[in-house]
């Protein structure tokens, strides 16, 4: 058995390889093709834990992961934990990966998908709203995805945004860094929005002429409670893209919405229907991902393949 940091994830294997994983995925999602029992969801308080596991043809992973939104405060990341890979045919585990690497390697990866079928075809510039370590990965995999030749971030810390800059060079050393005052003036400089936060209320303005024109990918809305776009955009809708079905108990950015008649259930769909099935792209667009451990999985035994033929990792006994 392997442990594989977070650099041995980075390392193993290309962004296109990772998203091609990501990809596959969904459209294994479709097929059925997979075992993935619903996740266990324990919430203490404002914290949650989620113990997570999926079965395809060959192998099995579980993620244990904890989201804990007041560690910033506490000097640690609010996600945390561990993601355990398993072969089908023996169980014996072969692989520990670190589970905030992982997990927002392959969220990214999701949300590159997204842009890959729904941007518009003139991207040049890609908008994030959160300056976290998903941040970090939204911004790498989404700017490659659409070949951008900006990225805008933008942050309630502004300190915040200043760090996520000076780390992004090391991925995207060729790219234009900004630093977005407001998110208005993000979204008058992008084509691409990604929201990547844990705020409870709308991140982006309830502006119909801001929003209009735009690929709109939601990260952060995990709990029915919480959301992060605007009444405004649902308006400009044709169609929703989601991840997984279980979506739509699960993210307040969907929840609320239908709820409140603001959309209606049919004009929500998988992004791997889509794919599948593709048709002509709207003028505004929005992406949903709430995640899954079909994910997990894919992406742990991409890694763990690539890891193995590169010689990374630490070799531990279980």
């Amino acid at each position: 058995m392997i442990y594989l940091t977070e650099e041995d994830i980075r390392q193993a294997a290309s962004i296109g390889e990772v998203v091609d994983a990501i990809e596959a995925s969904m459209l294994l999602y479709e097929r059925g093709e997979f075992l993935m029992p619903d996740r266990m969801h324990i919430d203490s308080g404002d914290n949650t834990m989620l113990i997570m596991p999926c079965f395809i043809d060959d192998c099995f992973a579980t993620k244990l992961v904890t989201l804990f939104p007041d560690n910033p405060k506490r000097g640690a990341a609010v996600l945390n934990g561990i993601v355990v890979l398993n072969d089908c045919r023996t169980g014996l585990p072969v692989a520990l990966l670190n589970g905030p690497a992982l997990t927002a390697l392959r969220t990214a990866a999701v949300a590159a998908v997204s842009i890959r079928y729904l941007a518009p075809p003139d991207t040049r510039a890609v908008g994030i709203v959160g300056a976290g370590v998903q941040g970090f990965y939204q911004a790498w995999l989404a700017s490659s995805v659409a070949n951008a030749t900006d990225i805008y971030i933008h942050d309630l810390y502004p300190e915040k945004a200043a760090a996520l800059i000076e780390k992004l060079p090391a991925v995207v050393p060729d790219v234009k860094l900004h630093k977005a005052a407001t998110a208005e003036d993000l979204l008058d400089n992008t084509q691409v929005v990604i929201t990547a936060t844990t705020s409870l209320n709308p991140v982006l303005p309830d502006d119909e002429d801001l929003l209009r024109g735009k690929h709109f990918v939601g990260i952060g809305s995990y709990k029915p409670a919480v959301r992060e776009f605007p009444r405004a955009l649902y308006n400009l809708l044709e169609t929703i893209y989601i991840d997984t079905d279980h979506a739509l108990k699960e993210s307040g950015d969907l929840i609320v919405p239908l709820k409140n008649n603001w959309i209606n259930k049919d004009r929500i769909k998988t992004l791997g229907k889509y794919i599948n099935q593709p048709s002509p792209r709207s003028e505004t667009t929005f992406f949903k991902s709430v995640g899954m451990a079909l994910f997990d999985v894919c992406a742990a035994k991409l890694i763990y393949e690539k890891a193995k033929q590169k010689n990374l990792g630490q070799k531990i006994t279980p």
